[in-house]
């Protein structure tokens, strides 16, 4: 049975597609079959690992809205052990057609339970919101991964998406887990980044995973190839970056076994 982890912010901008996209691929090149599921109508997903979502004729809006078996629309990807449940610009009005629907907060939950046996892990790729679709896919969701940016207003809005995670967790999701913030975007040549590292700390503690997601031009220019950054620059700091994030989810899981010593790859900065 998989576990499934949302990825969500509704700020944009904080590297959360990024995160949903790489830490896939980070599982999957690790060995352990991942399905991301974009629940974005900008499908930045879809393109991300190389689908053209003009030519995306069936999507996760059809799995909700018509009732279409998931197991039918599954892509699988370029990289072994990734498959993808693409999205549309059509998932936009799902939440307008989903609002007189019986049960309407657990339409994802019941499209994912599908497909779930077969699979390691499910990411979920949120949008940029606190809406409908956003809440099915927390309800979905075991645990959510929060993305947020080294920067100035890095706390701006947190407050709303923790309280709609709580409310989620008392009215439709009890099992509902905090698996991280995750703190992308850092500069190590800039002060604020550290500061905001600092403060993030100070507030959450344990909640905030080790790994950092630095800034690196390789890791902003593999979308435009529909790659995922273990395919564009293996080498790069953002893959090591993803895949430190991937075993630290791992030991954290206790799913691998994993000496403290061995925890993070040791790299070189990269700008």
């Amino acid at each position: 049975m998989g576990k499934i982890i949302a990825i969500a912010n509704q700020k944009g901008g904080v590297g959360k597609t990024t995160t949903a996209i790489n830490l896939s691929a980070s599982f999957a090149v690790l060995e352990y079959k991942t399905l991301l599921v974009d629940a974005d109508p900008q499908a930045n997903s879809t393109s991300g690992v190389g689908f053209d979502p003009r030519n995306i004729k069936t999507s996760i809006y059809e799995c909700i809205i018509d009732d279409v078996e998931p197991k039918d629309i599954i892509l699988n990807t370029k990289t072994p052990y990734l498959d993808l449940i693409p999205a549309h610009i059509d998932l936009v009005g799902a939440e307008i057609e989903m609002i007189n629907l019986p049960n309407r907060e657990k339409m994802m939950r019941n499209v994912i339970n599908k497909v779930k046996d077969n699979y390691d892990f499910i990411i979920i790729d949120c949008s940029p919101s606190l809406g409908l679709i956003t809440v099915n896919s927390l309800t979905a969701a075991d645990s959510v991964i929060i993305p947020v940016q080294c920067e100035y207003f890095a706390l701006e809005g947190l407050g709303k998406l923790l309280n709609t995670i709580k409310i989620v967790q008392t009215r439709l999701n009890k099992d509902l887990d905090i698996e991280g913030i995750l703190l992308t975007m850092f500069d190590v040549r800039l002060r604020l980044s550290k500061q905001v590292v600092e403060e993030v700390q100070t507030h959450f503690q344990q909640m905030v995973f080790d790994t950092l997601i630095n800034r690196n031009t390789r890791l902003s220019e593999a979308p435009s190839f529909g790659e995922t950054i273990i395919m564009h620059d293996a080498e790069s700091t953002g893959a090591t970056n993803y895949l430190n994030l991937a075993r630290e989810i791992l030991q954290k899981n206790e799913l691998t076994n994993i000496n403290q010593s061995d925890k993070q790859i040791n790299i070189a900065n990269e700008s």
